[in-house]
């Protein structure tokens, strides 16, 4: 590999957070070479599989036991119940061990749901199930196959915001945004069930979702006060 190829693709892995090492080695004028560990390699390919399943572009693992704990061989999902009306998937529908997450930004156009991690630690991707906050990433769309699926699109009513949408607003409750969405789905399933949450109970509800910015704070401030405004 060319010395300034190497370079180039040593600091984008840096830069994606996987620990690489640079190496140089006596082959001739290949200059610079790429050797991440064993472990490190393991962990990037992992990474990339994960990021491949949620765009479904591979398909996941076959787990024994899986077709039974999924109630049989399922068919291809072509509906869902989505923010408040039943939507065709396009084609002939998805595969029932695809995830969610994939399904609602590819097929349904639905990006304000975002993909974070692709292992359910950081709650970029939560939307609501059945009006529990659920990771869409690490969640097959069989599996809410005919359940009530809302997406960060599907809060507002008339041409206005939820209540959490704009206490967030108000509260300054956002940086760069891209965790947003799925706070604010958190928030919405936490207020529905307790309208004067405590702060700590606020930051237990919340544990899942990671702002990489900072504004918890602000997020505790927003939820509390929609909570009080009497959120739907």
């Amino acid at each position: 590999m060319p010395p300034e190829n190497s370079v180039a693709f040593y600091l984008a892995l840096r830069k994606a957070g996987v620990p690489a090492e640079l190496h140089v080695y006596e082959r001739g004028k290949h200059g610079v070479g790429l050797a991440p560990s064993d472990p490190v390699l393991s962990t990037w390919a992992q990474r990339l599989a994960d990021w491949l399943r949620v765009r479904g572009l591979l398909a996941p693992p076959r787990r024994r036991g899986v077709n039974s704990r999924l109630g049989g061989n399922m068919s291809r999902i072509t509906e869902l119940h989505c923010n408040g009306r039943r939507v065709k998937l396009p084609g002939m529908g998805a595969e029932p061990e695809r995830a969610l997450l994939g399904v609602l930004r590819d097929d349904l156009d639905l990006t304000g749901t975002k993909y974070g991690c692709g292992e359910g630690q950081c709650g970029a991707c939560t939307v609501l199930v059945d009006g529990a906050a659920v990771r869409s990433c690490i969640t097959s769309v069989g599996s809410v196959a005919g359940k009530k699926i809302t997406t960060i699109e599907g809060l507002e009513r008339n041409g206005r915001l939820h209540p959490v949408q704009s206490a967030f607003l108000e509260a300054g409750a956002l940086q760069c945004g891209y965790c947003t969405p799925g706070m604010i789905m958190s928030g919405v399933a936490l207020v529905a069930k307790n309208r004067n949450p405590a702060p700590a109970e606020i930051a237990a509800a919340m544990q899942g979702n990671v702002c990489r910015c900072g504004t918890y704070p602000r997020i505790v401030k927003a939820i509390q006060a929609a909570a009080r405004g009497g959120a739907r």
